[in-house]
C-alpha cells in the first residue's frame, strides 16, 4: 500500500551498516550506483541520494522504484513513502490522509522512529499519530488499536529536515552491494543448483563470470539454451553489469575422460571443470570458482570425493549450497525465477558410469586423469565463445 501523494522510496541496508565509517561510505556509494543502474535498465526515472545511512529514491512511479530497489543486493527493504514537514502537525495530517485512503477495518498501530532535535518523542508520534488515524476513520467504522499484531501498521520515520510516512516494508535480498568483492567464475549448467549458487555469491558482493561447458554429444540440443536463460534471469539482479557467458567447447575433453576412465569418471570430469574455470579466471581477473555442489547430494559430491578433486586448482572453490537441503535450494530457485528454465528437459546424456566412486582415493583419481587432458583443456579454453545475455 502506498500513501497518497508519495513520491519517495526509503531504501534500507543491513550488513553495510556494520562496517567502519569509511567502508560503509564506500559501500553506500556502490549501493547507490547499483540502484541507479537498475532503475536505468528498467527505464524508471528517479533521482537517488544517500543520507543518514538511508538511500532515498525520488520519482513519480514509487511502486516501480520500490520493486526495482528490492532486486538490488545489499537492500534489506524499501518503502514508498510520503515526505512531510518534521512537525507533529505535518505528521498527523499525513497519517490522517493515509488512513482515509487505506484503512477500512481491523486493528491498527503507529510505529515511529525519531532521530534529531524535535519538541516531541517517538512515543508522542505514536500516541498523537494514533489519535489522528482514529479520528480520520471513526465516522466510517469503529477502529481498533493492537500494538502487538495489527492488521495495518502506519510507519513514521522522523528526521531533522523531514518526516517519512509509509505503510509497508518490501523485503529485499539483503547481503552486500554487488561489486564490493572481487569477481568469481561461476560454473553454470542450467540446472537448479548452479544459478542459486551464483545468486548467493552475487548477494555477498561478488560479480560473476558465467562459465558454460559445451559437453558435445553429452550436452543435448537445448542444454546451452537452458544455461544461458538462467544467466539471463540472474542478470536482472546484476545492476547493469556484464554477465556475458563464456562458452567453452569441452566436448573433445569430455569424450577423452569418458573413454579413459571407469568408476572415477565423474571425479576426473570435475577436475576438468575446475581447471577450465581456473584458466578463465586467470584471464578475467577472477579470484575463485563457484559451483552448485552440495555435500552428499550426488554420488560424486561426498566428503571423500571433494577431497580428491579440490587440488585440481590453486583457486578456492566456493560452494554456497554445501550444507543446503535440495528442497531448500528448489524453493530459492523458484523465488529468484530460475526454477522453470532449469527444469526444462534438455535430453542430455549422462556422463556418470554405472557404478561411480563414492569414497575416492585422491592418488587413484589423479592417476586416472588422461595424460593429454591438459592439452585438450588448453585448446578448449582458447576456442571459447562469448554469448551475450542482454
Amino acid at each position: 500500500m502506498i500513501p497518497p501523494g508519495a513520491d519517495t522510496v526509503l531504501v534500507r541496508h543491513g550488513d553495510v551498516g556494520s562496517k567502519s565509517a569509511k567502508v560503509q561510505s564506500d559501500m553506500e556509494r556502490v549501493l547507490r550506483e547499483n540502484l541507479e543502474r537498475t532503475l536505468d535498465a528498467r527505464d524508471i526515472d528517479a533521482s537517488v541520494d544517500v543520507r543518514w545511512a538511508r538511500i532515498f529514491a525520488r520519482g513519480d512511479d514509487v511502486d516501480a522504484i520500490a520493486d526495482a530497489a528490492t532486486d538490488v543486493f545489499g537492500v534489506v527493504s524499501a518503502s514508498p513513502c510520503l515526505v512531510v514537514d518534521p512537525t507533529m502537525r505535518g505528521i498527523r495530517r499525513a497519517l490522517a490522509n493515509t488512513a482515509r485512503e487505506h484503512y477500512d477495518g481491523g486493528a491498527f498501530a503507529v510505529e515511529a522512529r525519531r532521530a534529531g532535535s524535535h519538541d516531541f518523542t517517538s512515543q508522542d508520534i505514536g500516541r498523537d499519530g494514533g489519535e489522528a488515524v482514529w479520528e480520520a476513520v471513526e465516522d466510517d467504522f469503529q477502529p481498533e488499536v493492537d500494538l502487538d499484531d495489527p492488521d495495518v501498521t502506519f510507519f513514521v520515520e522522523c528526521r531533522n529536515d523531514a518526516a517519512y510516512v509509509f505503510l509497508e516494508k518490501r523485503p529485499g535480498p539483503g547481503g552486500l552491494p554487488l561489486g564490493t568483492q572481487r569477481p568469481l567464475v561461476a560454473l553454470v549448467s542450467g540446472g537448479i543448483d548452479s544459478p542459486v549458487a551464483a545468486y548467493e555469491v552475487m548477494k555477498r558482493g561478488s560479480p560473476i563470470v558465467p562459465l558454460y561447458l559445451d559437453l558435445g554429444q553429452y550436452g543435448g540440443p537445448d542444454h546451452e539454451a537452458r544455461a544461458v536463460e538462467t544467466v539471463r534471469r540472474l542478470a536482472t539482479y546484476a545492476s547493469g553489469r556484464d554477465l556475458t557467458v563464456h562458452k567453452v567447447p569441452a566436448g573433445p575433453a569430455v569424450e577423452r575422460v569418458v573413454d579413459a576412465t571407469g568408476a572415477e569418471r565423474m571425479l576426473v570430469y570435475r577436475r576438468l571443470m575446475y581447471r577450465i574455470a581456473e584458466a578463465v579466471a586467470d584471464e578475467e581477473s577472477a579470484v575463485g570458482i563457484v559451483t552448485g555442489e552440495a555435500l552428499g547430494q550426488k554420488s560424486s559430491q561426498t566428503a571423500a570425493n571433494f577431497a580428491a578433486v579440490d587440488d585440481a586448482t590453486t583457486l578456492p572453490i566456493h560452494r554456497p549450497l554445501f550444507t543446503r537441503d535440495k528442497q531448500d535450494i528448489v524453493s530459492q530457485a523458484r523465488d529468484i525465477g530460475t526454477f522453470d528454465t532449469a527444469t526444462v528437459n534438455t535430453g542430455c546424456n549422462r556422463i556418470a558410469p554405472d557404478y561411480p566412486e563414492t569414497n575416492a582415493d585422491p592418488t587413484a583419481v589423479r592417476a586416472a586423469v588422461p595424460d593429454d587432458l591438459a592439452e585438450l583443456i588448453e585448446e578448449a579454453v582458447a576456442d571459447r565463445d562469448r554469448v551475450e545475455v542482454a
